[in-house]
């Protein structure tokens, strides 16, 4: 059976590439509302087979699908956690991103609004100081949201790794990103995601893009958990998380009764 991987990677090899450039001049959306959902490789080949003559993907030296860790961080208490397993309509995510295909790192802090819409602030940020946050990085996040209390009590708590490949359409200015083999790391524990299923998340100014009108006609519906939800989760059996065991089912085979995972092994 052909992997999630093997095919995500053959289907983007069949459209046209544009450049990182490209993307943010035709679809920056640091301000957005996002979708996400869990498909199979087949609904994900039709969704390409529908709207594939709108689309293009990032093309990067000739590589099409990236490999990415988000580091997340949080509170003693998990108040970012909480806020979305409690289902804040305004809560937050404060996170380093790496690309390990070159090495660059940002810090990002990610609002949800009270419209439902989410919006990314982000910096350069070193590599080696990825897991902490150093004081300029402090600095950045109490700006950002405003609760120097709250900032001072982040640590670091979960890592996730996956790969991406993220395809524009080229006529409504939006984006689809399409992740497989995620991966987390946390605590002495790990999990690794379904290697059949894609995370599909679209991206877009307004209510719904094309794709999200494809995906509904393909029978999916949106999600609501984020990967950091996911791997908190999954990582700590103690946390709630009701509201999401259809797709931590679906991506990680996850039961509510079964055992803690196993030593984590370093992130890939």
């Amino acid at each position: 059976m052909t992997s999630a991987r093997e095919g995500l990677a053959h289907i983007v090899e069949q459209l046209p590439g544009i450049s990182l450039d490209e993307v943010t001049a035709r679809a920056d959306l640091q301000v957005r509302v996002d979708h996400k959902y869990i498909v199979t490789l087949g609904v994900f080949e039709r969704l390409v087979a529908a709207i594939g003559h709108r689309l293009a993907v990032l093309d990067i030296d000739q590589l099409r699908v990236f490999q990415y860790e988000s580091i997340y961080f949080d509170t003693g208490s998990l108040a970012a956690y909480r806020q979305h397993a409690h289902g804040r309509r305004r809560r937050f995510k404060l996170r380093t991103r790496t690309y390990l295909d070159s090495g660059e790192c940002l810090l990002e802090v990610k609002l949800q609004s009270g419209r439902g819409e989410t919006v990314k602030k982000r910096m350069p940020y070193a590599l080696e100081h990825r897991h902490v946050l150093t004081p300029a990085a402090r600095h950045f996040a109490v700006e950002h949201l405003g609760d120097a209390e709250v900032v001072a009590e982040l640590t670091e708590v979960v890592t996730s790794a996956y790969r991406r490949a993220t395809l524009v359409d080229l006529t409504g200015g939006s984006r689809v990103t399409c992740d497989v083999d995620l991966y987390f790391a946390g605590g002495g524990r790990e999990r690794q995601g379904s290697t059949q299923t894609v995370l599909i998340e679209s991206k877009t100014v307004g209510a719904a893009a094309l794709a999200d009108a494809v995906l509904w006609q393909l029978g999916q519906r949106p999600i609501a958990v984020s990967k950091y939800c996911a791997g908190m989760a999954l990582l700590r059996p103690e946390l709630p998380a009701n509201r999401w065991n259809r797709e931590l089912r679906t991506l990680f085979g996850w039961e509510p009764d079964r055992a803690a995972p196993g030593p984590a092994r370093p992130v890939r």
